[in-house]
């Protein structure tokens, strides 16, 4: 056995044997309500950023909340032994909202341990999204300091306060401290493994654009009695616009929308040896049959195909009883899910321009963007990716896997755009921790998972060349 394995082993250990005291760092964390994207909760999301940065600085790093136009920005360095390259970790302490409130089994900001199918399990908001994730390298961190004194490696620490409110102060922030920011790879814990037995590394994300429209119609609200029948009425034109955007085989009816969509056969492949449980996933939504694109399979409609969504319509009356009236608008959000090489400029000016081209006599839009951000993909022949997924074998029984996501992180855009450095993806979340939702969870064993995972992929890390 040699000298570098049993250090490691020696680290593992130590994690397990003060879990409990981890778990208690954690919940302490989670008990501070930082729901960034509410200015009621200004003070809250300032306290979490301070007591993420204390963490950081409890362990010998150089540690600092600083101050943005939005909510604070955590920097810390540890230069580690010197030697090895820079890793760059990042994560986000701001928390979605917790309504609504009466769905919880119990408070929110409450952390709680409950029996689930993995065991026990910490339920509270933030406990997968992003808290719990992003404790699991600051705690291996901690192991490492504990058993040896310092990290393997060289490392930065990144942690926002906005990335559920669209991460306005972060890029910013990178352009002011590229230099101080300079890594050779990021990584980042906030997405998912595969199943509780089997870690994943995302190689995919979908970019998302965000389109927000109203068509206006009649200067003002009209009777419906007096004018129905002999003038345009917003709401239905709209609803006949917004019909036209899938064709009945499922697929979008933008002009030019799948042009720049490639078609990955290798993965794909290997996507279909993963066994996916189609029933299964659809369970969790309520739901035992897809929709979509008919010739492509549930994963690849998630993982590898642009989509387009009404997120949601409005206008005219909604209140309670009758009110006989013709909206003088209708308005709608509309995202859409874009792909790697896709250009989500293109895809914006071709969304409004089906709009544009259905506009009824006598009505204009007016439109009012919110978000257009590129797919992401992560080299698979990567060496940090490799080492990785090498890493993990010591600590799962089964190999680590590559897998897509069907949602957006457009941080990994602008890490590879300012700061010029891809990022490996390694979460350990599953569908079934109710991100976003009441009574949001995370499982014991796999926060002790990420926790090793870390442990054996930063001591890896100092082993390769910088």
């Amino acid at each position: 056995m040699t000298t570098s394995t049993q250090t490691l082993e020696a680290v593992l250990s130590w994690i397990d044997e003060h879990l409990e005291e981890s778990l208690v760092r954690v919940e302490d964390f989670l008990r501070i309500p930082s729901v960034g994207t509410d200015p009621a909760h200004d003070e809250d999301t300032a306290r979490a950023a301070a007591f993420a940065s204390d963490l950081l600085s409890e362990l010998g790093m150089d540690s600092k909340a600083h101050q943005t136009p939005g909510q604070p920005m955590v920097m810390a360095h540890d230069d580690g032994p010197g030697s090895g390259p820079r890793i760059l970790y990042y994560g986000h302490y701001d928390v979605q909202p917790a309504d609504p409130l009466e769905l919880w089994d119990s408070p929110p900001f409450e952390p709680v341990r409950v029996e689930g199918d993995e065991g026990p399990m910490i339920v509270a908001r933030g406990s997968a999204d992003d808290k719990g994730q992003l404790m699991m390298f600051i705690e291996a961190f901690r192991a490492w300091k504990a058993v040896t004194g310092s990290l393997p490696t060289p490392v930065h620490v990144l942690l926002e306060g906005e990335e559920e409110s669209g991460s306005e102060s972060l890029e910013p922030f990178l352009r002011d401290h590229v230099g101080d920011l300079a890594s050779k790879v990021c990584v980042i814990s906030d997405t998912g493994m595969w199943d509780p037995d089997t870690p994943a590394i995302t190689t995919r994300l979908r970019g998302i654009v965000y389109l927000q429209a109203t068509l206006h119609g009649p200067t003002h609200d009209l009777h419906s009695g007096v004018y129905g029948g002999a003038v345009v009425n917003p709401l239905n034109a709209l609803s006949r616009i917004l019909a036209q955007l899938h064709d009945d085989q499922g697929r979008v009816q933008v002009d030019g929308f799948y042009d720049d969509v490639e078609v990955d056969e290798a993965l794909i492949t290997e996507w279909s040896a993963l066994d996916f449980d189609e029933k299964g996933f659809l369970a969790t939504a309520g739901l035992t049959s897809s929709l979509g694109e008919q010739d492509r399979s549930v994963l690849e409609r998630v993982w590898s195909r642009p989509t387009c969504d009404i997120n949601g319509i409005w206008g005219g009356y909604s209140g309670p009883g009758a009110k006989t009236v013709i909206a003088a608008e209708a308005s709608c959000k509309i995202s859409c899910r874009v792909v790697p090489h896709q250009d989500p400029v293109k895809i914006m000016a071709g969304l409004k321009a089906f709009l544009e081209a259905r506009t009824p006599t006598g009505c204009r839009w007016v439109f009012e963007e919110h978000g257009c951000n590129p797919g992401i993909c992560i080299p698979t022949d990567s060496p940090w990716l490799q080492t990785a997924r090498e890493s993990m074998g010591q600590v799962f029984d089964n190999e680590a896997v590559l897998i897509g996501c069907g949602g957006s992180l457009p941080i990994v855009g602008s890490f590879q755009e300012i700061l010029g450095v891809d990022s490996l993806l390694v979460g350990f979340g599953l569908d079934t921790d109710r991100v976003h939702s009441p009574n949001e969870n995370f499982s014991v064993a796999r926060f002790r998972h990420g926790v090793r995972s870390h442990a054996a992929m930063i001591e890896a890390f100092g082993n390769m060349s910088s």
